[in-house]
């Protein structure tokens, strides 16, 4: 162990004297606005760019769903692996302060190379996918890199004594990063898609955006620089712990005060091990609650808002009337009571997609497909497909059909001839259809039939989709909101394509006879799929997916419980990864904290593609998973130590001056006695 000399000690203890101002006479660094300013920068520039990401790969890049999700997670999933390289770099080498600079100016030039992919004029297609990805590597390293650091960085800004204010300060942390994550998602689509550039949907400025505020968040933290309180590094912390955990193996020897930090950091650690399990439940609020909002009718952003007011209702509400109570509210069981909230939430989503279900039109499973009749003859129509019951009634001319039907294949491809009885004349129609396909069977006037295969997958947007089929002998042409549709003579079937919600009485409709008229398609409702037929000059209207009919207000409840789980687990798990750990290891353990959210993503991947659960199924195996699993974290939460490591720094300086002492005192000793002098630091 090296003993600790007098200039060392006179350094420490001047150190620890030179501290930034305070706020308008509070305990609160002057500091901390450099950094909360920064922090809501970053995130505005983190989360303004992943609000296009997935509309930038498909429509831009032009990759399929499955590559685009694929990458989108691969992305999210780096975002929380790096911190660990992040928080290393900070505690063993570089500190804290410089770790942030560097990797900020990692990530600010991962934006401006994601920005270039995003012109068109650079490149062709594979230079604007490496550009791409390029850029999201350095972003994914940047970003990664200095959450651990920013965090524990405002954590060090405060005095030993200021206790409850660096726990506000954390509360404080987290607005900022979800008020930047509010105006980014609302801004940079906007960005996006009301700002046309190079032909097409700017994305170059939606990221550009996000780039510029990167720049800002550096610039800020920079300004700062004469206030900070800057913890220098340990030495090579990770190695430092291998090593004592070896010895610790073999010889069951090693310096004390390192053992005593390892044990620290260790035990939490172990608390870490249940956590995963939270934020695979909360992280479903970006991708399947997103989509069972898309099946609603409505969609607003709740989480990020509710934060905002929550987080001070919680400090000076919650609270305080908890411990008024008498009710001793600690950092762990605060977090437990957070993951019943979570899992609670969940169980109020499966109520809210038991009921959103019923709108939707799943895709048919293997050897199964999906059809519905529209009889567009002048009478009663029979269908009959051999070996199958499943048109038991006659089909009423232009009757809008309650549902889909189920039809049984007996491969993934069958042939029938269909038999269809009109006015006691049996027609036969010889149609292939194919496992997993959803179809319409139109017969016309003189029983001819026509199979289509139908669009049933609910936009994303909420809107609704439309489609014409033209009885007429000429041509007409339709315009409904900003789609046309053109629609041939004689059976002629236009496209589906989506038109916003709204009451649409007064569309225009013009003949290829040159003559224009209005009609009146009445209210398209959201989620909705239509087929409008044209009988003479007569529309007829089909329902062929029903609309929303759930509010989207129905999801207020689990929004409410998921961000009170939020508050009381996300917050306060920050706030207790600073204050466990060591000086020497805070960005470690602020590293493994956030290496839980990456652990509950991989979760997420794992239940949902290979349980193959009902989406309320798999809600409710999300809930019962919570539920086991706070019960574990309860159970370790309750044998678990709090510790003061401001405490053991302090013992630790006693006991180097006291060695010190001892030190003075042998060698006033050797030279009374005439020996060699001792050197000031020893190795013992």
């Amino acid at each position: 162990i090296f003993l600790l000399s007098d200039n060392d000690m006179e350094k420490s203890t001047s150190n620890k004297q030179q501290r930034s101002p305070k706020l308008c006479g509070t305990n609160y660094p002057v500091s901390i606005a450099f950094i909360v300013v920064n922090e809501f920068c970053e995130r505005f520039s983190y989360y303004g760019m992943k609000a296009v990401l997935t509309l930038y790969f498909i429509r831009y890049l032009h990759w399929n769903e499955n590559l685009s999700t694929a990458v989108y997670h691969a992305f999210s999933g780096l975002c929380y692996f790096t911190p660990i390289l992040g928080a290393i770099i900070a505690d063993s080498w570089l500190g804290k302060f410089k770790t942030i600079i560097y990797l900020s100016i990692v990530y600010v030039i991962g934006h401006v190379i994601k920005s270039v992919g995003a012109i068109p004029d650079v490149g062709d297609s594979t230079t604007h996918v490496a550009l791409s990805v390029l850029g999201l590597v350095l972003i994914a390293f940047g970003t990664g890199g200095i959450k651990p650091c920013v965090a524990a960085f405002g954590g060090d800004q405060f005095e030993e004594e200021h206790i409850d204010e660096r726990r506000k300060f954390f509360s404080i942390f987290y607005m900022s990063i979800n008020a930047g994550s509010v105006l980014s998602t609302i801004i940079t689509p906007i960005l996006r898609g009301d700002v046309q550039c190079f032909g097409g949907d700017c994305y170059a400025l939606a990221f550009g955006v996000p780039a510029a505020l990167m720049v800002v968040a550096l610039v800020v933290f920079i300004a700062g620089s004469g206030l900070y309180e800057k913890t220098p590094p340990q030495g090579n912390v990770l190695l430092n712990v291998c090593k004592c955990i070896g010895v610790l193996l073999l010889f069951f020897f090693f310096q004390k005060r390192l053992i005593q930090e390892i044990k620290m950091v260790l035990r939490v650690l172990l608390l870490y091990i249940p956590l995963p399990m939270f934020w695979a439940l909360f992280d479903q609020q970006g991708s399947r609650w997103t989509l069972q909002a898309t099946r609603m009718n409505m969609d607003f952003m709740l989480n990020a808002l509710l934060i905002l007011v929550f987080v001070p209702i919680f400090d000076m509400g919650v609270y305080p009337l908890v411990g008024l109570c008498r009710i001793k509210l600690t950092p762990l069981r605060k977090m437990a009571t957070g993951m019943i909230l979570a899992a609670l939430a969940f169980c109020a989503a499966t109520v809210v997609e038991v009921n959103v279900v019923k709108t939707v039109v799943e895709t048919p499973p293997a050897k199964e497909c999906l059809l519905q009749v529209l009889n567009l003859a002048d009478g009663d129509v029979s269908v009959t497909f051999p070996g199958h019951s499943v048109f038991p009634q006659p089909i009423k001319p232009f009757e809008d059909p309650a549902e889909y039907t189920k039809l049984p294949l007996d491969d993934d491809m069958e042939t029938f001839t269909v038999s269809v009885t009109h006015k006691d004349i049996v027609h036969q129609c010889q149609l292939n259809f194919n496992e997993t396909t959803v179809y319409s069977l139109i017969l016309h006037s003189d029983i001819t039939c026509e199979l289509v295969k139908d669009n049933y997958t609910k936009s994303d947007t909420g809107a609704a989709f439309l489609r014409f089929i033209n009885t007429r002998t000429d041509n007409i042409n339709i315009s409904v909101g900003s789609q046309d549709f053109e629609v041939s003579s004689g059976y002629g079937i236009s496209q589906s394509l989506d038109v916003e919600r709204g009451q649409y009485n007064d569309v225009k409709c013009l003949s290829s006879t040159s003559k224009t008229y209005q009609i009146d398609l009445g209210l398209l409702d959201f989620g909705a799929f239509y087929t409008f037929i044209l009988e003479g000059l007569t529309w007829r209207k089909t329902v062929d997916v029903q609309p929303n009919n759930v509010h989207i207000a129905w999801q207020v409840p689990q929004y409410v419980l998921i961000t009170a789980g939020e508050v009381m687990f996300s917050i306060t798990g920050l706030e207790f990864s600073y204050s466990q750990a060591p000086a020497s290891m805070k960005s470690v353990l602020q590293a493994g904290w956030l290496l839980t959210v990456a652990f509950g993503n991989v979760i997420v991947l794992i239940v949902a593609e290979g349980a193959g659960l009902e989406q309320w199924t798999e809600f409710v195996l999300f809930a019962a998973l919570l539920v086991g699993v706070s019960i574990i974290f309860s159970i370790m939460a309750y044998f678990y130590t709090y510790v003061d490591p401001d405490q053991l720094d302090k013992e630790f300086r006693d006991e180097n001056k006291d060695n010190m002492d001892d030190l003075k005192k042998d060698k006033k000793e050797q030279e009374s006695m005439g020996m060699k002098d001792v050197p000031k630091q020893t190795k013992i």
